[in-house]
């Protein structure tokens, strides 16, 4: 396809809102990107005066402190000028884990215009309805538009799980079109590419399958009711990235587990945008936590060929694979912590 407009943004912030690590004191290398979050948001929010410890003027409460969850949740707010524009990618797997940590780290909601979510799976759609309630409150109480886009693909399975032996396990079912616009959202359906919010973003149809070693989600299952029957699901076609090209830095492409494989969607991404354009980097889930040490070291193996300049892995990356990552290219990796604000 003909590469599509996407507009050339003079920075882009990430709010890593869940992710499965919390890693608040590991140090990154110097020229990847700009982190700030958890330590520098908690003294901020800490007493100024503690009479009874000295020269002691704030107290780092963990009570602050986010908490990890198994999935992904990110606010991405990209500004070019005076403009911008803010999208969440993403809920995680609950409601509570959501705003817990909203409420920690106190985003300004109210920026958000659009909701989109990478695929059908509850680690990623769980928290999906209270985050459209509170944006749409904070949207209402800053006398802003109540209109919070819900960016969605069409084909939403009544149920996902997956085959282990004879026994098929069910995951929980993914928020209904209904119950989504029940919350506040305002539903549009995309099982193609597209460009939003003034072509600030670009969200990815399908992802082709190119690699021959990106398999899918091995013993992945669908349900339909209809037929009420469990068939094999292992290609996850609905999956989604979403990306931003970055002022002299790139194509940032956010995945939320790469179940069509890392590899394949950044390739498809750097297509999307026509080819010409460097990528920066990857974030989020790159779906090898469950690969064996040769797929893992392929998969990376051909990530890097695409000269990423910082890489991000979150989510259903795994250890393994962020250690293959370090050593193959030290100081490329950052941690895709929940708590921090990223900066390009």
């Amino acid at each position: 396809m003909p590469p599509l407009d996407l507009v050339e943004v003079d920075s882009l912030e990430a709010h890593v809102i869940i992710d499965n690590d919390l890693d608040p004191i590991s140090t990154i290398a110097p020229d990847t990107v700009q982190v700030s979050g958890l330590m520098g948001h908690l003294a901020m929010n800490s007493p100024h005066h503690l009479n009874d410890r000295g020269d002691a003027h704030r107290e780092l409460q963990m009570e602050d402190i986010c908490c990890s969850a198994h999935g992904l949740s990110i606010i991405l707010t990209a500004t070019k000028g005076d403009q911008k524009h803010s999208i969440l990618f993403d809920a995680g797997p609950e409601e509570d884990a959501w705003e817990r940590n909203v409420r920690r780290m106190k985003p300004d909601l109210s920026s958000v215009e659009l909701v989109q979510l990478s695929h059908w799976h509850r680690d990623h759609s769980g928290g999906l309805l209270r985050a459209i309630r509170m944006i749409t409150d904070a949207r209402k109480a800053n006398g802003l538009s109540d209109n919070l886009i819900a960016d969605l693909h069409p084909n939403r399975p009544d149920y996902r799980g997956f085959a282990i032996g004879e026994n098929i396990i069910s995951m929980q079912a993914d928020p209904s079109f209904g119950e989504l616009e029940a919350a506040g959202a305002t539903v549009q359906k995309h099982d193609s590419a597209h460009t939003v919010l003034d072509d600030f973003f670009l969200i990815s149809g399908e992802i082709p399958r190119r690699t021959p070693y990106e398999i899918g989600l091995k013993h992945g299952m669908r349900f339909n009711k209809k037929d009420n029957e469990w068939t094999s699901d292992e290609v996850i076609a609905d999956e989604r990235f979403i990306m931003c090209n970055v002022k002299d830095k790139g194509i940032v492409m956010l995945t939320g587990c790469s179940h069509a494989g890392v590899v394949n969607c950044t390739q498809h991404a750097l297509e999307l945008a026509g080819g010409s354009i460097p990528l920066h980097a990857v974030i989020g889930g790159f779906h090898l936590a469950t690969s064996d040490e040769t797929m893992i070291n392929r998969s990376i193996k051909d990530l890097l060929r695409l000269d990423p300049a910082v890489l991000l892995p979150g989510h259903c990356t795994g250890w393994r694979a962020k250690f293959a990552i370090e050593k193959r290219q030290p100081g490329m990796l950052v941690p895709c912590s929940v708590g921090y604000n990223i900066t390009f």
